[in-house]
């Protein structure tokens, strides 16, 4: 039924006059005024129901009068009155019917009856029913009622106090539900806030309506110290100080303020900065111990609320001006850890004993204890569960109501402390993770609905993420320092892993926020856990450093972060050797290291993205603990457990031994993991690896302990694993590796070597996208590195990265590319001081190149391929080698033959690209040989590598590079360009011709013992001069080759005969080299260039063309066997069509030019060549004498090669070939044969058979000189003046026969005539002039034959030739006898009777000329030489002998008679008569000294005097007498010849007479026999001859002969009278003087 209905209206009328009526009969004795009272309020109370209609309203308005009795009642004191007042006054208030006034008035009379005591559950029920049924309380008096309850809390009485307790939380949600219930009242009125006075953040009390006020009101502390406000003053709440009993009503205001904060935070913002402020200043340590602990519920209460914690943050801390409290609560709670690890010996008993320590149990106890628990410096808490987790279970925060504090059981407030960290810890991460989660999803698709626009979201200005960065900086330090003590203290695993939860959860919360300093602290405590205390590890040094200098402050008290303790009793799993160099001996891993180990792994694993730098912490901790633990690196970089390598073996327990595989792997999955990291977390453990690894390398410098590979492995693992985005880590990954490479430590390279070149193949193999084939970059990224290896001096490293070129050849050859250059590079990076091993493993990779690879790679490689092989070539360390990249040079070239118009099609769409390029940077086109064409240059790239090797020092490769070079030029020649051919002669060609002959010209004599190893060298090539010696010849020959069979072709070039010119320069300076074996190439390489070609003695030598170059068949073989598409060798005629790939042709030329070259100048050039040539080499020896040895004499082949190249020569010069080119002519060839040959070996010049012959250089010089006569013979008349100088030539050759010619002032034996055998006689002389009499017999052959047909030219006679011959003659006639050989003077007679029979007829002819008149003295001379030799035969010559010389002696006078005397006309008088005279002495008997008896009428000459006589008296008696002059000559010698008989018959007979007995001397006796003879001759030729031709004075000089021979009969001899009978006998026909004419006057 309602208050306000008519009955209850009545029934209250009626109550109320019943309570005043009983009021009144109370009171009437004791206390009249109350009785009067009373009855007038019933008065008052029924005149107001008779009156009004709204009797309540009526009665609200009078209510002051109403009440007043039952308030006079109340002031009785008296407990009935009391009572029944209090009751009425309810009524009144449950029917709504009291006034404002009447309302202040009750709660005054109740505060009265409070002062006193009395009815205090009644007062509270009043004053609850007061505020309950109705608004009118407000202000002071709503104050003064709330203050009354709490007055009332504090009485002793349990009942009153929990009355009053109920009332007092009852109250104060009236207060604020009857603002909510005023607020809905009025929400439909639109307020409008009156104006704010000055700087004010508040809205004025003033505006806001009662109920509004109230509630406000209620929170309104003052400070005691404060003025009194106009209103309630709420402050004895908070103020806590004891209020009559003590200490608990504190605990329950505690608990009031966290509910208060809990509920209702957001409208009490300063308000709760206060209460929260308080709150912190409870966990002082000064605090008793109960009080501590409920005001550590109090916080945990908060902590697990974040939202709240958040509000704190955002209320507080980042507000300029205002408490930190956020942070304050944190520390607070870090401290409160502390200090109770801290035992204050302060013998504060109470103290002590509430805070639940005691000793360590595991030494009080005697026995362990398996509780979990803390324990710290010899403090041991124990740990207790006290409430779920993520929740706060306020045990004494429920017991504000008792009145006594509570005992706190041992180990309680640590308990709550620690669960209250791990739920802020937990809740605050999981509120952050989960806002971010949320924010990163709204980016995402933020981001699919507008993908083209950046939408990321500004993260810095984000207000959310200021919030968080705020309230992890505001809590960390406090964190840190409480978790690192529990964790340093916990004995328990399970409290050990929540704590390492937490810690692993702030700091990856704190990674993703980007904050630096507090992730590292985290991870750095981490760290320090997992490692054995005091280990010294610099990166957690100087991080932990860092730390301690943050000491942090909570109300102005400093705290500092305390550092760990060693003293923890832990299992210890392991004992191993540290890594670092403190401390020394061995370390020990407890349990708890392990799982500490564990956590960072699983932090590293789940967060790495956000770890940043912070991998260099984790890291540099996993390899310390990884190395005490004894793993080591395997195949691909994972870890796996293996033996410590010095000091004691790592000693690990079973335990440890069964984590090990799992700790293993887990590390390898810690790094597979890292695919899955972004690029920039992906570069912070590549960059932490990285510096790790530089820390591993340079510990190991200068120590053979073996050093730490734990960073090198991981970063070959984490490469492996991240191959799909290998391009952004490939630069800072292979970069630190190849510096590891380089490290002096053998165990540190080898691994930086396997993990680079590991990851080259991998990152090969791999298949990327796209694919490498279209990543060009990527290629040539990954293959950099291998490239880079090649700048490590470590042999080892060398070996691996070419065992890796050859493993990625074999598998990814064909695909390599745009790769080939560096691989190619990697192979070609050979230096001499690598060892042989290294260079045979490149080798192996060049040849598979070549074998396989050529056509798979871009044909802009093939050039580096070329250089690559060349550079094996080059090498010294491995001569077989070498060799074998010649022939793979061959084989190249032979690739390129075959390939040639793919590979011209490629280069040449390759050189239009770079000729672009080039444009557009307006640069020229650089490379080498330009611009010749591209394939071109390939070609000129392999000839100059070959002539590099040409000129190499050791004499085996620069044959085998001779040989290749000219080969393949032969070979393959006629694919390059006519231009190119210009660079080929020039640049290559004579280029190597130049550096061959320098070197050869300055190369040692002294001699090598030996050709290295055991084998011996041939006396031919025991030095280098000799061994260059034979690469110059090589040489030569291959060049003039070349000019040869490509003659046409390089005539089409521009300066061809420049090149000649050039060409034959060096022909020259070889031929005048000091080594016979050049000089005489350098003629065979002339007679070649100039298409010479000379027999071939040997029919067994090759026809192949490269016979022709001294290149023995043995060593072609080898290089031109591989593979069937090899081309024949062709020789490149002159009618050859040349054809390029371009299709250009060149024309042959006309048949009729086949034959010869045309241009003269060419062979002129050559001429001048042969005569320097010529000139130098037969230029005797100047200013030595006899006894030095002179410097160099050329040989006899030599000489002979020089002198039978004129021929050739001259048949192309012979039109312009003067008197001057003879004359010169002449002087080469009489210096070539007067050249001396060397006494050793002058057996090899002659041949072996036994008659004297030629020397072969003799042969060539008549040769050269028969040629030029028939050239003479058949050529123009002005050709003939050059006869006589050849006769003159000839006739020197003819001296050599009595006076061998002088080689400067040489001393030379001379050998006439030598045979084989005779040698060793001159052996002894050290030069020998050899066989110059055949030479000059023959010659002299030569002179007769030329004169017989030139003796009518007119040079002929005009130079005097005959008188020439026959002076020439003169030398071996006149020495006859003495001649060297007798052979010669025989030559000469018939030689001279030859001529004279050709030529007096033409000397007759010219008589009346005057040209023969000096040649008839010199003729006579030398008939009278030869006739009456000065030299006598020699003793030995046999009676035959001397015959058939004698029958000389007379066809000489034969001569005279037939071809002189009967043309005595044209013939000089004087002449004549030298003629007559010489007739006449022969015409007597000469005689010898030496002849015996018997001889003498052999020796006598006799047929000759008979001769010379009838030719005598043939002419004397001439019937042809043509002039007087004749006749007179004749009678002369008739009259000379008798008186010279008369004068010998005279002495005979005188000194006949006076011998007596003794016979006369031999000779007398033979003189007379001659001259009887001749007597008779005389007279039978005076019977034959016309008596006309006879004058007087000869018959009387006949006649007086008679007498004297008739005196002589009586001579004694038979022999002298034998000669006197037919002396005498023939007078008898001239008795009687015949009948005579008279002529002439004369009778």
């Amino acid at each position: 039924m309602s208050t306000s209905s008519p009955e209850a209206v009545k029934k209250l009328l009626e109550n109320m006059q019943t309570d005043l009526r009983s009021l009144s009969m109370e009171c009437k004795k004791k206390f009249p005024p109350v009785k009067e009272a009373a009855e007038s309020g019933i008065v008052k109370i029924k005149t107001i129901a008779a009156r009004n209609s709204d009797i309540l309203a009526t009665l609200k308005e009078n209510s002051s009068e109403v009440v007043q009795p039952f308030l006079m009642g109340c002031g009785t004191k008296e407990p009935k009155i009391t009572q029944l007042c209090l009751a009425a006054i309810q009524r009144l208030m449950s029917h709504e019917v009291v006034s404002e006034a009447a309302a202040g008035n009750i709660i005054n009379m109740l505060w009265q009856l409070m002062e006193n005591g009395l009815e205090e559950l009644k007062l509270l029920q009043t004053v609850l029913v007061l505020l309950t049924t109705n608004t009118v309380v407000h202000d002071q008096v709503l104050s003064k009622a709330i203050v009354l309850c709490f007055r009332l809390h504090f009485t002793k009485d349990n009942i009153t106090n929990n009355t009053a307790a109920a009332t007092v939380r009852q109250v104060v949600t009236v207060v604020f539900e009857r603002m909510v219930a005023e607020d809905e009242r009025f929400k439909d009125i639109v307020e409008q806030p009156p104006p704010v006075q000055g700087n004010t953040n508040r809205r004025s009390v003033s505006t806001l309506r009662p109920s509004a006020k109230d509630a406000y009101m209620l929170f309104q502390v003052r400070p005691p110290g404060g003025d009194s406000p106009p209103y309630l003053s709420l402050y004895p709440i908070f103020t806590l100080s004891p209020i009559r009993r003590g200490g608990v009503a504190r605990e329950r205001n505690e608990g009031r303020v966290s509910v208060v904060i809990k509920h209702f935070y957001s409208l009490l913002v300063t308000e709760c900065e206060i209460f929260l402020s308080l709150l912190v200043k409870f966990l002082d340590g000064e605090k008793p111990q109960w009080l501590r602990a409920v005001a550590v519920e109090s916080v945990h209460r908060l902590c697990v609320q974040p939202h709240l914690l958040r509000s704190f943050c955002l209320s507080y801390d980042m507000k300029q001006h205002s408490t930190k409290v956020f942070r304050d609560i944190v520390n607070a709670l870090g401290s409160f850890i502390q200090s109770l690890f801290i035992v204050l010996n302060t013998g504060n008993p109470a103290a002590t004993n509430g805070a639940g320590f005691c000793s360590n149990p595991t030494l009080t106890g005697g026995s362990l204890t398996t509780q979990a628990a803390f324990e710290y410096r010899g403090t041991w808490i124990p740990l207790m569960t006290v409430s779920v987790q993520g929740s706060a279970k306020a045990t004494y925060l429920e017991m504000l109501d008792k009145v006594e504090p509570p005992s706190i059981p041992e180990g309680y407030a640590m308990s709550v402390a620690f669960s209250a960290l791990l739920d802020l810890v937990r809740g605050i991460t999981s509120m952050i993770e989960r806002e971010l989660a949320k924010e990163e999803e709204e980016a995402a698709v933020r981001r699919e609905a507008n993908p083209d626009q950046n939408t990321q979201p500004d993260v810095s200005l984000s207000g959310a993420h200021l919030v968080w960065e705020e309230m992890v900086s505001a809590c960390w330090c406090g964190l840190l320092a409480a978790l690192s003590l529990l964790l340093d203290a916990s004995t328990d695993e399970t409290a050990t892993e929540s704590i390492l939860k937490a810690e692993l959860t702030v700091a990856a919360l704190c990674g993703r926020l980007g904050l630096v300093t507090p992730r590292d602290a985290f991870i750095t405590a981490i760290c320090k856990a997992s490692l054995p205390p005091h280990y010294a590890l610099t990166v957690l040094s100087s991080n932990t450093a860092n730390l301690n200098n943050k000491a942090y402050s909570i109300q102005g008290q400093s705290v500092q972060i305390i550092s760990s303790s060693s003293e923890s009793h832990q299992q210890v799993v392991a004992v191993g050797q540290p890594l670092s160099v403190q401390p020394q001996g061995t370390v020990v891993l407890t349990a708890k290291n392990i799982q500490c180990m564990r956590t960072l792994l699983n932090l590293s694993h789940c967060h790495g993205a956000v770890l940043g730098t912070s991998w260099q912490l984790v890291l540099a901790t996993l390899q310390h603990l990884v190395w005490i633990l004894g793993l080591k690196p395997g195949v691909g970089g994972a870890l796996k457990p293996g033996r410590a390598v010095e000091g004691p073996s790592t000693v690990l327990t079973t335990a440890v031994m069964t984590d090990l595989p799992v700790i293993s792997n887990i590390l390898s999955r810690l790094f597979e993991s890292s695919q899955y990291l972004d690029d920039v977390s992906l570069h912070h453990l590549i960059n932490a690896l990285c510096s790790l690894s530089l820390e591993a390398v340079e510990m190991a410098y200068g120590t053979n302990k073996e050093p730490s590979l734990f960073a090198v492995a991981k970063l070959l693992e984490t490469g492996l694993v991240n191959m799909d985005r290998i391009e952004i880590l490939w630069r800072p990954l292979t970069g630190h590796l190849l510096e590891v490479c380089q490290h002096p430590n053998a165990r540190m390279r080898e691994w930086g070597a396997e993990a680079v070149t590991a990851l080259i193949k991998a990152g090969l193999a791999y298949k990327h996208n796209p694919p490498l084939a279209q990543n060009q970059r990527l290629q040539l990224l990954l293959l950099n590195p291998l490239k880079e290896l090649s700048n490590v001096l470590h042999a080892d490293i060398r070996q691996k990265q070419l065992e890796s070129v050859l493993q990625i050849l074999q598998s990814q050859g064909d695909s390599l590319g745009p790769g080939w250059p560096l691989v190619l590079g990697v192979i070609g990076a050979i230096r001499n001081d690598q060892g042989e091993s290294l260079i045979r493993t490149a080798f192996q990779c060049l040849q598979l190149v070549v074998t396989d690879f050529l056509p798979t790679m871009p044909c802009a490689c093939l050039q580096i391929v070329v250089d690559v092989a060349g550079s094996f070539g080059l090498q010294n360390q491995e001569l077989n080698i070498s060799l074998t990249s010649i022939g793979l040079l061959w084989n190249i070239s032979d690739y390129f033959f075959q390939r040639g118009e793919a590979i011209t099609q490629e280069l040449e769409r390759e050189e239009a690209a770079l000729q672009k390029q080039a444009q557009e940077k307006g640069e020229p086109l650089n490379r080498p040989f330009h611009p010749a064409p591209p394939f071109d240059c390939l070609w000129l790239c392999l000839y100059a590598k070959l002539g590099q090797l040409c000129v190499d020092p050791r004499p085996a490769v620069r044959k085998s590079a001779g040989q290749t070079m000219f080969s393949t030029i032969a070979a393959h020649g006629t694919l390059l360009q006519q231009s190119t051919w210009h660079i080929v002669v020039w640049k290559v060609l004579f280029h190597l011709l130049d550096c061959v002959r320098k070197s050869s010209t300055t190369a040692d004599k002294e001699k090598i013992e030996s050709g290295g190893g055991n084998i011996l060298i041939h006396h031919s090539r025991d030095t280098a001069e000799k061994q260059w010696a034979e690469t110059w010849v090589l040489t030569l020959a291959g060049v003039a080759r070349i000019f040869n069979t490509r003659r046409y072709l390089l005539q089409q070039l521009g300066d061809f005969f420049k090149a000649w010119e050039v060409l034959l320069d060096h022909i020259q300076s070889a031929a005048l080299s000091k080594n016979s074996e050049v000089s005489l190439a350098a003629l065979k390489s002339f007679q070649e260039v100039l298409q010479i070609t000379t027999p071939v003695k040997d029919s067994a030598m090759p026809t192949d063309a490269l016979a022709a170059m001294g290149v023995p068949p043995v060593l072609i073989d080898p290089l031109s066997a591989p593979g069937p598409g090899r081309p024949l060798l062709r020789s490149d005629s002159m009618l050859e069509r040349l054809t390029s790939y371009n299709g250009a042709q060149f024309q042959a030329p006309p048949p009729g030019e086949e034959s010869a070259l045309e241009d003269a100048a060419l062979w002129w050039s050559a001429w001048n060549t042969w005569y320097r040539t010529g000139t130098d080499s037969t230029r005797p020896p100047s200013g030595r004498t006899g006894t030095d040895r002179p410097s160099f004499v050329p040989s006899q082949p030599f000489l002979t090669a020089l002198v039978q190249i004129f021929p050739a020569l001259y048949q192309h010069i012979k039109t312009g070939f003067s008197m001057e080119d003879l004359r010169k002519l002449g002087v080469i060839l009489h210096g070539a044969v007067s050249i001396p040959i060397s006494s050793d070996a002058s057996p090899f010049i002659l041949p072996s058979y036994t008659e004297a012959v030629l020397t072969s250089l003799q042969e060539a010089v008549l040769t050269a000189l028969d040629v030029l006569q028939k050239a003479i013979c058949v050529g123009p008349e002005n050709l003939q003046v050059m006869y006589p100088a050849i006769f003159e030539q000839l006739l020197l050759f003819v001296e050599f026969s009595c006076k061998p010619p002088q080689y400067g002032k040489m001393e030379t034996k001379h050998v006439a005539n030598a045979k084989y055998n005779q040698i060793q006689l001159f052996a002894p002389a050290e030069w020998v002039a050899l066989n110059y009499v055949p030479f000059a017999e023959r010659s002299l052959e030569v002179v007769v034959d030329l004169y017989h047909k030139t003796a009518c030219h007119k040079a002929v006679i005009n130079e005097k030739v005959l008188q020439n011959i026959i002076k020439t003659l003169r030398m071996p006639l006149g020495l006859k006898y003495g001649c060297p050989s007798e052979s010669t003077w025989k030559l000469a007679v018939s030689s001279l009777l030859k001529v004279l029979s050709t030529g007096l007829p033409v000397a007759r002819q010219h008589a009346s000329s005057g040209k023969f008149d000096t040649m008839w003295p010199e003729l006579a001379n030398a008939f009278e030489d030869f006739l009456f030799t000065k030299s006598t035969p020699p003793d030995n010559v046999s009676i035959q002998e001397f015959q058939k010389n004698e029958a000389i002696d007379v066809e000489v006078v034969q001569l005279i008679s037939t071809e002189i005397l009967p043309f005595a006309i044209f013939i000089p008088k004087d002449f004549v008569g030298q003629i007559m005279a010489m007739l006449n002495k022969g015409s007597i008997h000469s005689q010898s000294s030496s002849f015996t008896e018997a001889e003498v009428d052999v020796r006598m000459r006799e047929e000759f005097s008979k001769v010379c006589f009838e030719t005598l008296l043939q002419f004397s008696f001439s019937n042809k007498v043509s002039t007087p002059q004749e006749g007179y000559i004749s009678r002369m010698a008739l009259s000379v010849l008798l008186k010279r008989s008369q004068d010998v018959l005279r002495r005979y007979v005188d000194d006949e007479r006076l011998s007596g007995r003794c016979p006369l001397p031999r000779q007398q006796v033979t003189e007379i026999i001659f001259v009887l003879k001749a007597i008779s001759t005389l007279m039978d030729s005076l019977k034959k001859t016309q008596p006309e031709n006879v004058d007087g004075t000869t018959w009387a000089q006949v006649i007086a002969l008679y007498p004297t021979l008739v005196e002589c009969i009586t001579c004694s001899s038979s022999e002298v009278s034998s000669a006197l009978k037919e002396a005498m006998g023939p007078f008898k026909d001239f008795m009687q003087p015949p009948v005579s004419r008279v002529q002439n006057g004369e009778s």
